[in-house]
């Protein structure tokens, strides 16, 4: 399992009335954070080849962050199925550690020219140490 990490610092356009970070932004970041580990270890080819979009998202929320929180990412592929892959994402609390989420995403893997679902080969999987 090949992780990839990442860090946020809270600004004020992340919060909500509540002045938390609004869990919008959380699934914007669980985004980010994934097409960023794509990008990291694929090439320009495979990038071009096929494309990724979400099938599903489970989202537990443990605990708020508020402005000026400095928050780390972290994710890795759990594990693959034809053209799905199930991605989880944590986001603790620097300094503390303390766990803010914990999501399980499922991406379905398509052909870029057809947009037709594609069986994940093993050229990606072993990008993502499966």
């Amino acid at each position: 399992m090949r992780e990839f990490h990442k860090s946020i610092l809270v600004q004020q356009e992340d919060l909500d009335e509540l002045q938390h970070v609004n869990n919008v932004r959380y699934v914007q970041w669980i985004q980010d954070i994934s097409r960023d580990h794509w990008l990291h270890v694929a090439g320009t080819g495979l990038q071009k080849s096929v494309a990724w979009v979400v099938r599903r998202h489970e989202v537990d929320y443990k605990n708020a962050a508020v402005l000026g929180d400095k928050i780390r990412l972290r994710t890795y592929i759990e594990g693959v199925k034809g053209p799905l892959s199930t991605r989880v994402v944590e986001m603790h609390l620097d300094g503390s550690g303390a766990l803010l989420l914990r999501s399980r995403t499922t991406w379905c893997l398509l052909d870029a020219r057809t947009l037709r679902p594609k069986r994940i080969p093993d050229e990606i999987n072993r990008m993502f140490g499966l």
